[in-house]
């Protein structure tokens, strides 16, 4: 049964939701450590050649050529499991056989462009715009394929780190760092028939290291523009029977400008922000038999924002203390065929804000899931996935008090219907306390010519986005009001592309359409006093990728992405979806200690709304051009160095948050 306490709202938290809510508008469980080596799906008999396979692996959003000098792995690419993804159906599965659109990113790539928070990794992601109000620690949201910002579901490890507490149960991207982090797998497209409720735009699904072999203790410092002073250390290792990995992250930066100059009052001096930001994990393995084994990580992270919250105030400050663990005990039987997970999740997001007009606000947001799934290689070619979760969420503020369940479960089948056409299909139930079932599905099928090196791939499926506990019972009396009747925000979306192989498998392009008509969407009422299943929107769009060995030293990859976003009622341009938008990347080793990459963004004009006067307004579009090197100097030691907004471009993403301007970067790495 629902449980809903009401309190006495302040004028502090009124003002506090309402702008961050502006300020974001405008599940199958995946294992916690995939065994990404060795995909666990063979598809095919041993028999058949498969090696003479030539589709291309598109899934790599890789700059870092095969022969990487400095302080990178010495390693190829299908070296460092950038062919494999886990997302797109829960099981570790080669790239060449799936046909969702999915990006890869291994930490081999994230240090060799040095990019040290989450938002940063993502922006030259294909299909996704990054919206950050400011510089480091300032919010951030995700626009995935024109859908909005609360339409990406995120898992780190496993556990969904969506806030239960903020208006719209989205996840802050900013409070992320990215210096134990393995890997980050971003799925376009509806998801909900394998990872429930939220994933309208797609699903990004982050892995952190797990230690293997000798005992290994790594260091990081650095520093740079902005009062920028950043630390990490790690110790990891590993047997055949357990694994371990501890790590620390520390990121400081002391005077982000944010504010343009043209939104100061007279006689006004600006304030930059002020970010710190303490990350702390684990990830622990222990085989306890042959056939069971046993999982669990923890992360924590408190962080501090100093932020003028109107331009020409004083300093206000946000905290956030942000907890996420999982216990997970793995159970394989018949000869191997079989994998049982059982799985209990916990996450904890409070956020404390100090407004200098507003006062004191606080949100605290608690979810606690336990799930169980099973794989099932019934045959050779043919694996079955099936599961059930259950999942209590709580929203807790000075005003109010509210929680409810939510029941699902779910299938998925995963097939080789004959030599190199895959096909993936599954089915979910979701059972929520309050709005009762719902049911959604998605079916993808590839098929790869050998003789031509020609993937040919598409996906429909369904999604849906449960109205979040604020928007059904937080009331501002006399101004707003939530609605307890309101109805899950739906989906249907498709896509369907092309990728080629050429040149022996050195070089790939592809194109993918997509096509999502969104309805039930839940917005303002007539009146603007309540919430109502109201709004519908459609987006398409086209996304185009081309990528190239040119030698074993020197890699290359462009991307764009054309999206059109339109409300459906007003027919107008949704807010914060460029139509166009670009990236180049590129690495080159010019001789085996130095690694040098850089990269280019484009982002075009988009629609938005002025900071100051709230009137509709075209934001210009901008190009972000950085570069970095790493050098190794002995074995264990490594310099770097980077340039972030090489031409120091002024921008605003979004309007009124001045973009960060050209930043210097440098350090030392040890690794023992």
């Amino acid at each position: 049964m629902l449980r809903v306490f009401m309190r006495r709202a302040t004028s502090a938290t009124l003002l506090c939701t309402l702008s961050s809510f502006a300020a974001i508008e405008a599940e199958a469980q995946v294992p916690v450590s995939p065994d990404t080596e060795l995909p666990a799906v063979s598809v095919i008999s041993d028999t058949d050649a498969k090696s003479n396979k030539k589709a291309p692996a598109a899934a790599q959003q890789s700059s870092t050529p095969k022969n990487s000098g400095g302080g990178a792995p010495q390693t190829a690419r299908s070296e460092d499991n950038s062919d494999v993804a886990v997302s797109p159906t829960g099981i570790a599965s080669p790239v060449e056989e799936i046909a969702s659109s999915v990006t890869v990113i291994t930490s081999k790539e994230i240090q060799a462009q040095q990019r040290r928070t989450l938002p940063d990794v993502l922006r030259s992601v294909p299909g996704l715009n990054v919206v950050q109000t400011g510089g480091p620690g300032g919010q951030t949201s995700v626009f995935m394929r024109g859908t909005n910002s609360n339409h990406t579901k995120v898992l780190i490890d496993g556990i969904d780190v969506s806030d239960p507490s903020n208006p719209n149960r989205s996840f802050d991207f900013g409070q992320m760092l990215t210096t134990d982090i393995e890997r980050i797998e971003v799925l376009r497209g509806p998801q909900s028939g394998l990872y429930g409720a939220d994933a309208l735009g797609g699903v990004i699904v982050i892995y952190t290291k797990a230690g293997k072999g000798p005992p290994k203790a790594t260091g990081m410092v650095e520093g740079g523009s902005f009062g920028t002073f950043n630390q990490a250390a790690s110790i990891s290792g590993g047997t055949d029977r357990y694994n371990y990995s501890f790590n620390v992250s520390h990121f400081r930066a002391d005077d982000t400008p944010v504010t343009p100059f043209d939104l100061l009052p007279p006689g006004t001096i600006a304030h930059g922000n002020r970010y710190d930001n303490w990350t702390y994990s684990t990830k622990i393995g222990v085989d306890v038999t042959k056939d069971v084994a046993v999982h669990f990580v923890a992360r924590y992270t408190d962080a501090t924002l100093y932020f003028t919250g109107n331009p020409g105030d004083n300093l206000s400050r946000s905290d956030f203390d942000q907890f996420y663990t999982r216990g997970e005990v793995v159970w394989t039987t018949l000869g191997g065929n079989l994998t049982n997970y059982f799985g209990v999740n916990y996450a904890n997001l409070q956020t404390d804000n100090y407004s200098f007009s507003s006062g004191r606000s606080s949100n605290d947001g608690e979810r606690v899931k336990y799930d169980w799934r099973s794989v099932l290689r019934v045959a050779p070619g043919y694996t079955i996935v099936t599961g059930a979760e259950h999942q209590n969420e709580q929203l807790d503020t000075p005003a109010l008090f509210a929680e409810e369940w939510n029941r699902a479960g779910f299938a998925e089948l995963q097939s080789e219907i004959f030599r190199n056409f895959f096909l993936v299909a599954n089915v979910r139930y979701d059972d929520n306390e309050n709005f009762g079932g719902h049911t959604t599905w998605r079916v993808a099928p590839a098929y790869v010519i050998d003789a031509t090196g020609t993937k040919l791939k598409g996906s429909v499926g369904t999604a849906f986005k449960a109205p979040t506990l604020s928007q059904r019972f937080q009331d501002f009396p006399p101004y707003f009001f939530g609605n307890p009747d309101l109805a899950p925000e739906e989906s249907l979306g498709m896509d369907a592309g092309f990728e080629q192989a050429v040149l022996g498998g050195r070089a790939q392009f592809g194109a993918t359409y997509f096509y999502n008509d969104i309805t039930n969407l839940i917005d303002s009422n007539a009146t603007y006093t309540s919430y109502a299943n109201v709004g519908r929107a459609k987006t398409s769009g086209v996304e185009v990728f081309a990528s190239a060995d040119i030698t074993e030293s020197l890699r290359v990859r462009a991307d764009y992405t054309y999206t059109e976003a339109t409300n459906e009622i007003t027919h107008t341009e949704l807010l914060r979806r460029p139509r166009n938008k670009a990236s180049l990347s590129a690495g080159w080793t010019p001789y085996d200690p130095l690694l040098l990459t850089a990269s280019l963004v484009y982002i075009g004009e988009t629609a938005d709304i002025d900071r100051a006067t709230y009137a509709n307004v075209t934001q210009p579009g901008f190009t972000l051009v950085n570069v970095a090197a790493d050098y190794k100097l002995k074995d264990g030691v490594s310099l770097f160095g980077r340039i972030d907004n090489l031409f120091d471009k002024h921008y605003e993403n979004p309007n009124g948050f001045e973009g960060t301007g050209i930043g210097v970067y440098g350090g030392v790495r040890f690794t023992n």
